[in-house]
C-alpha cells in the first residue's frame, strides 16, 4: 500500500476533525466562498473546509488518499442535504480524472502538505486552477514552537530515519520552498504571498484527554508511540507530549483552547 495512504487510513482523523470545525467554517467565511464557485479541497478530510464551501453554495470537489475519511464526507455531506459536495480517493501529487482550469479556488488545508513529490503538487494545483484563480493552502511550520508542530518534531525523534530522498512535509511550511516550488510551476513571484495564521483545537476534554485523541486516532503520533513501546520509551514519549500539551493550552484543566501556528500560502493564477 502506499505509505502515505496507510499513514491517514491508519487512525481516525475524524476525532481530530471534530476540535477543528469552527476554525475550518471561520477559514472559508475568510476566503469569500459565494454560491455558484467551483471549489476543490485537497486533503479535505471528511470535510472541515470542504463542507463550510458547499454550505455557502460552492460547487465542492473533495479529494483525500484515505478511503475512511472519504466515506466519512460523503456521509456528513449525505446528513448536512447537501447535492453540491462529492468526495472522493486521489492524492495531491497526480489528480488524474481532474481537467486542467477547472477550479475557481483549490484549498489545502495541512492536507497536500503531506503528499510526497511536492513539486508535483504544487503543478498540479496551479494546473487545475483557473485563470484568475486561487491557490490557499495551509501548512504547519518546522521548528515552530506551537502545537502541531511540536507533535510532528516530538513524534520523529521516536521513529525511524525516513528513507532516503524523504522529503519532510513540514517544507511546506517554509515560505522559500513554496516559492520555489510555485514558480517552477509557473506561478509568477509577485502572485504568491505567504502569512502565519492561527488554528485553534477546541475541545470539552481535559488537555490530557486530548491528547488521547492523537495517541489513538492520528497517524504520526500513533506510529511513534508504537516505536516508543517497542524501544521501551513510551512513558517518555507520553511525558513529553503531556507536558507540550499543558504548556500550550488556554482552557483550563478541564478544557482544551489550544492555538497552533501556520503558514497560510495564497496563490493567484494569471
Amino acid at each position: 500500500m502506499n505509505p502515505n495512504k496507510a499513514l491517514w487510513e491508519k487512525g481516525d482523523f475524524t476525532r481530530l476533525a471534530a476540535t477543528m470545525r469552527q476554525n475550518g467554517d471561520d477559514l472559508v467565511e475568510s476566503l469569500g466562498v459565494t454560491p455558484g464557485m467551483d471549489v476543490l479541497d485537497l486533503g479535505c478530510g471528511d470535510g472541515t473546509t470542504a463542507i463550510p464551501a458547499a454550505r455557502r453554495g460552492a460547487n465542492v470537489r473533495g479529494v483525500d488518499i484515505a478511503a475512511n475519511l472519504v466515506a466519512a464526507g460523503n456521509a456528513r455531506a449525505a446528513e448536512a442535504g447537501l447535492d453540491n459536495i462529492r468526495f472522493e480517493e486521489g492524492d495531491a501529487s497526480n489528480l488524474d480524472g481532474i481537467a486542467d482550469e477547472s477550479f475557481d479556488l483549490v484549498v489545502s488545508i495541512f492536507g497536500a502538505m503531506f503528499a510526497p513529490r511536492p513539486f508535483d503538487v504544487a503543478r498540479e494545483m496551479v494546473r487545475v486552477t483557473r485563470r484568475s484563480g486561487r491557490i490557499v493552502m495551509g501548512n504547519w511550520i518546522p521548528g515552530d514552537p506551537t502545537l502541531v508542530a511540536q507533535i510532528l518534531k516530538i513524534s520523529a525523534a521516536y521513529t525511524s530515519p525516513p528513507p532516503d530522498g524523504f522529503i519532510s512535509p513540514v517544507t511546506w511550511g517554509l515560505e522559500e520552498s513554496v516559492r520555489e516550488r510555485f514558480e517552477s510551476a509557473g506561478v509568477s513571484p509577485e502572485n504568491i504571498s505567504c502569512e502565519r495564521a492561527t488554528f485553534v483545537f477546541r475541545d470539552e476534554r481535559s488537555p490530557s484527554a486530548f491528547l488521547g485523541l492523537f495517541r489513538d486516532y492520528y497517524g504520526p503520533t500513533m506510529n511513534a508511540f508504537e516505536a516508543a513501546a517497542k524501544d521501551g520509551r513510551e512513558p517518555e514519549l507520553a511525558a513529553e507530549l503531556t507536558a507540550l500539551f499543558q504548556s500550550q493550552n488556554r482552557g483550563g484543566p478541564n478544557a482544551t483552547d489550544i492555538p497552533a501556528t501556520y503558514l497560510k500560502v495564497t496563490v493567484r493564477r494569471t
